[in-house]
């Protein structure tokens, strides 16, 4: 696992000194993402950077990697799990090898196949080669984005990385982007392509960028992701969804180092684990808890532990280390991330360090086997498909009129508007309304209606259960859950795997019809019954727990102090009325209605701010120095 930096210059020749001091600076920046070596590549119109975090012990795979006497360059961050069949093909084509690495696969194949190498590729990646012969620049970012790639076009050429703060270490341009401040108060996350800062973009997961000298950047999609539901017996699907996490997580164990993983006593985990264990029955797992009571899963974890027969190594989280640690966690995340649940992650991923170097997750199983309880939701406003436009317009204005916490109201709102303006992904913080009270600058061109309505017009006669993942896939997904995965374990120098996130696993779960994935008064029905006699069936059929923070309670109690001083000290003047947040909070502490994630939203922000314009060093200490004890 690693991290790369690079720039490419617009012209021939224009390389200098200054421009490989540049690169040299971010990749100093993230020494994080691979304390163990760095590399460097330079000719007349490029240079690269790269860190290495060693997890197979491979001779001469050290990056940048050249490929066809030096024709090819590759810096390469990744893991890819069907190297070893993708080098057999290619040594069958007459291609030769030099090392064992999946990272001289990689160019291998793009010196074979070019931009269709992409196609070829089954893993996780975000991956850079310069053919220095046609002077052609290729990037590319894997099928679901568990790995990150930034990009910036100046006047004078291109610049890449994995995370953003390299990039910003070098750019003149830092302008703040409001729309994308917009659509963060309602995502409580950056959906999209864009970034907090205007200049900054994000390469989408299924996509690849490509540049030739004095020509314009261009991005191109090479997969999407879609449902084609087929109709197959239930045992059909089960056995399929067996074999394919079955192939997919021992394809991902592949390690010389030891490997372990999260559990947290939920499903996904525990489907994770109990396969793992069948592959290396001395697997190690990993949870964290707080030490408020209903909030401390760390029992369920040892008791699914104990059940599967591996060893459990957990951690108690208090409110203040909490508060102490949050500033770098905002640090490590580039740009702002308000999932509460996210913090947690870094305290595990740093538990995790401790006893691995190598951990296995559960992220995606809820998008791709239809795991989250508002995907019954469909099911339980079915009533207003059958009151008509106008009846449903009149419930809608009464709804509207009804006190703020009268119980049904939700509901009533809810059913009276059409699935493209309601859902909007998993989170959903501050309504338009809301935000125009919020924001100094709100600008009416740019609903959060905007952000999703592309996949919304793909998608035109689908089940609405499909709609709704697909929306999930394509932005909570990248957005929160896989930001949060990759930074909290790369602060840590630990690699994440995600089995769940496979090609080939998603090829059996998109055949899957939603009254397989929905059904039964459950969640992931066809995914629990695949694993019956795997996992344990008390954990089989539990409640999904999700991974619950109190933050309800420390605002009003143990972090009231602490937020209150974020707010009155945050230069935010210009971009948020303070007064608003201020007011939440106090109705939050004495009121009975929650506004913890309003809270949490603009909170983050705020320290994000302080990170990342206001530059205040004292509101974090040793920001950039910060890594793992080796």
């Amino acid at each position: 696992m690693c991290g790369f930096v690079g720039y490419i210059s617009n012209k021939k020749h224009t390389i200098e000194e200054k421009q490989k001091t540049k690169v040299q600076k971010m990749n100093k920046r993230i020494v994080h993402r691979g304390p163990d070596e760095e590399g460097y590549y330079s000719d007349d119109t490029i240079a690269l950077g790269f860190r290495r975090l060693s997890i197979i012990d491979i001779e001469k795979g050290h990056q940048p990697l050249s490929y066809e006497e030096e024709r090819y360059w590759i810096i390469f961050n990744g893991e890819i799990y069907n190297y070893i069949e993708l080098r057999d093909e290619l040594v069958g084509k007459g291609y030769t090898f030099q090392t064992d690495s999946d990272t001289e696969v990689i160019i291998a194949a793009y010196s074979a196949y070019k931009e269709k190498v992409t196609s070829k590729l089954r893993g996780m990646f975000a991956f850079v080669i310069w053919d220095k012969l046609e002077k052609t620049f290729f990037g590319a970012r894997d099928h679901f984005g568990i790995k990150p790639f930034y990009y910036a076009v100046e006047n004078q050429g291109l610049y890449v990385a994995s995370e953003k703060k390299s990039i910003l270490k070098v750019i003149k341009d830092r302008q703040l982007d409001e729309v994308a401040l917009q659509n963060y108060l309602t995502f409580q996350y950056i959906p999209g392509l864009e970034t907090m800062h205007q200049s900054i973009k994000e390469l989408a997961p299924g996509h690849f960028i490509t540049k030739k000298l004095n020509e314009e950047v261009k991005i191109t999609k090479y997969w999407q992701a879609d449902f084609l539901p087929v109709a197959k017996s239930e045992e059909t699907f089960a056995k399929e969804i067996r074999a394919s996490l079955y192939d997919s997580i021992e394809k991902h164990m592949r390690s010389d180092v030891t490997v372990g993983s999260f559990l947290s006593g939920g499903i996904d985990s525990s489907i994770i684990v109990a396969i793992a264990r069948e592959f290396n029955p001395k697997l190690k797992t990993l949870s964290v808890g707080f030490e408020r009571e209903g909030y401390n899963e760390i029992n369920l974890a040892e008791e699914t532990a104990e059940e599967l027969r591996v060893d459990n190594f957990s951690y108690t989280i208090t409110a203040q280390e909490f508060m102490d640690e949050f500033p770098r966690f905002v640090w490590h995340m580039d740009d702002p991330l308000a999932d509460p649940a996210a913090v947690p992650q870094f305290f595990l991923s740093r538990l995790a360090r401790e006893h691995v170097k190598v951990a296995l997750s559960g992220e995606g199983a809820d998008e791709l086997f239809g795991g989250y309880g508002i995907y019954n939701e469909p099911h339980a406003l079915r009533m207003f498909n059958h009151t008509g436009k106008v009846t449903n317009q009149a419930i809608n204005r009464l709804a509207k009129l009804m006190p703020e916490g009268v119980k049904g109201k939700s509901f009533l709102l809810r059913g009276t508007i059409p699935l493209e303006n309601r859902y909007v992904g998993n989170a959903k913080i501050f309504e338009e309304a809301e935000k125009k009270k919020l924001l100094k600058n709100y600008n009416v061109r740019y609903p959060y209606h905007e952000v999703t309505k592309p996949f919304y017009e793909q998608t035109l006669g689908y089940h609405p259960v499909d709609r709704m993942q697909l929306i999930d896939i394509n932005t909570w997904l990248s957005g929160d859950l896989l930001l949060n995965a990759d930074r909290t374990t790369m602060a840590h120098s630990l690699e994440l795997r995600t089995p769940f996130l496979d090609k080939e696993v998603f090829e059996v779960a998109r055949q899957i019809p939603a009254n397989l994935r929905i059904a039964h008064g459950t969640t992931k029905y066809i995914l629990r019954k695949a694993v019956e006699g795997i996992v344990p069936e008390d954990v089989i059929y539990r409640k999904k727990l999700g991974f619950p923070v109190p933050i309800r309670h420390w605002l009003k109690d143990e972090m009231y102090d602490w937020a209150l001083t974020i707010i009155k000290e945050s230069q935010t003047e210009h971009l948020l009325n303070k007064s608003y947040i201020v007011d939440l909070l106090d109705k939050h502490r004495t009121g009975k209605i929650d506004y913890s994630r309003k809270i949490w939203t603009a909170l983050t922000f705020m320290v994000w701010h302080r990170i990342y314009v206001e530059k205040s060093q004292e509101f974090l200490t040793e920001p950039l120095t910060y890594a793992v004890k080796q």
